[in-house]
């Protein structure tokens, strides 16, 4: 992909090229042997090394190097001027017009400035002149192409995807690592070291989180589970199921109905946390998000949280225009991916999320998950009771109790050593915490969402003559 877009604005002469890569020596080899298929000249410049032509290397400085370009070309033969890292130096007005000149001479000397950056930080002066090339991750077949480098023979078919579906989204690089400490530790290509690997690595953006753990299983939410599973394990054809929005009652396990649906469908869950991109500087924020959206893109087929979305994007314009801009990036990402990611957003207040996110093929349907009935929760209570190892204890009254509300307490009789009942002194449901918001949230759901119990759409009681009228001012939901 790399080759053919630099061949592409090669011919069509364009000066000044931005390559995007966390993987500048491999964007390098790549450049190189483009240049030698096209009898092109290459030249390569870092800080460290100086620069290097036809065998030759000469320290310069990085003004020195930029106007020393003309001199490289013959004006026939095109010479790729390829500078490492040099998004540093773009700070220097004395450098910024040099590359300015040079670009627009390079048209007519059939001279090119390739720079190499992990990011793109162009000066306002040079927008223009440059076009944006990015550096693709490897795919499955360079990353099985460096598996079969590392450890000579491949696992089985199954095993073998498996491996490389683990290391998706990684560079070449942290492939190779990936590999190696597999073999190191088990003598053999596995999953499972690599996908610790990943995560670690993951952590590092801070922004996104992998998970991979098995939950128990869930108690309620059938119509969800089933609708989700169906969705994602059709096959057949071209429709790919694009993601839910869960509107609920904090606490009610939207949450963790995320994290189980990865498991169910085995996919990788991955946590994209917005309010971690936050940056001081103007575009450091929309720029964190693009690359999360690409680390995303590279690792589908995934499952991917968005959690308490409506924290995250504010349609108040009180931060400077921050949070429109990321809803833009968001939307046209969820708009226009082509990557099989299936996107869960969870909000526990519609106000305060825009129109635009919620309508009609953003997601394939909203469902409202509300506080879990009777048999909902004998399924929690078993599941909390077998995990704390409180069983064969007399349950409290838990009408109106949430699934946080009945882990908390089976938590607690484990914590305090004490009964069922007596640990429920100490939990109070959010149901009567916030009783107001709680009603007021089912009633505006009713009618409007799905039902996350059971098929159709939500109803919430019987309507009487003060709920005659529609509220069509979405409420405040309960916070726990």
């Amino acid at each position: 992909m790399l080759t053919n877009n630099l061949r592409n604005y090669i011919d069509a002469a364009f000066a000044g090229i931005w390559v995007e890569t966390f993987e500048p020596d491999e964007a390098i080899k790549e450049i190189d042997t483009l240049c030698r298929d096209e009898k092109w000249n290459c030249a390569v410049w870092d800080i460290e090394q100086g620069l290097q032509h036809n065998g030759e290397v000469k320290q310069m400085d990085p003004l020195t190097v930029v106007q020393s370009l003309g001199s490289l070309s013959n004006g026939e033969t095109p010479i790729l001027l390829i500078l490492r890292n040099f998004h540093r130096f773009l700070s220097s007005i004395e450098i910024v017009q040099a590359v300015e000149r040079q670009i627009s001479q390079g048209k007519s000397r059939r001279a090119f400035i390739v720079v190499l950056a992990p990011v793109v930080q162009v000066p306002a002066e040079l927008e223009k002149l440059f076009v944006i090339v990015e550096h693709e991750l490897p795919t499955s077949v360079q990353l099985k192409q460096i598996a079969e480098e590392i450890a000579g023979e491949l696992p089985d078919e199954p095993n073998t995807y498996r491996v490389l579906d683990a290391a998706a989204g990684m560079t070449r690089y942290e492939a190779e690592g990936a590999f190696a400490l597999s073999m190191v530790e088990h003598d053999a290509l596995l999953p499972e070291p690599i996908w610790a690997l990943k995560a670690n690595m993951l952590r590092q953006s801070s922004a996104l989180r992998l998970y991979r753990g098995e939950i128990p299983c869930l108690g309620g939410l059938d119509n969800l589970t089933l609708f989700c599973n169906r969705a994602l394990s059709t096959t057949g054809h071209n429709e790919r199921a694009k993601g839910v929005m869960l509107l609920g009652v904090s606490g009610s396990g939207k949450s963790a109905f995320c994290k189980r649906l990865g498991y169910n469908v085995h996919r990788p869950t991955l946590v994209l946390d917005i309010g971690a991109l936050m940056g001081s500087l103007v575009g450091q924020t929309e720029a964190a998000l693009r690359k999360a959206l690409k680390q995303i893109d590279a690792m589908s087929p995934c499952v991917v949280m968005i959690d308490e979305i409506e924290k995250a994007i504010t349609t108040s314009g009180n931060d400077g225009g921050v949070s429109a801009r990321i809803l833009g990036t968001l939307l046209s990402w969820l708009n226009d991916r082509e990557s099989d990611c299936f996107v869960v957003c969870t909000a526990n207040d519609m106000s305060k999320l825009p129109a635009e996110l919620t309508r009609a093929e953003r997601f394939d349907g909203i469902f409202f998950v509300d506080l879990p009935d009777i048999i909902a929760r004998n399924q929690i209570w078993n599941i909390y009771e077998h995990e704390y190892g409180v069983e064969n204890s007399k349950r409290p009254d838990d009408t109106d109790w949430t699934g946080a509300e009945i882990k908390a307490c089976c938590r607690l009789s484990k914590l305090l050593d004490v009964s069922l009942t007596e640990a429920a002194l100490n939990v109070v449901p959010v149901a009567q915490t916030a009783a107001e918001s709680i009603h007021a949230l089912r009633t505006w759901a009713s009618g409007r969402c799905l039902d996350a119990t059971k098929p159709g759409v939500y109803r919430y009681g019987q309507p009487t003559r003060r709920s005659i009228r529609r509220n069509d001012n979405p409420p405040s939901a309960a916070v726990a």
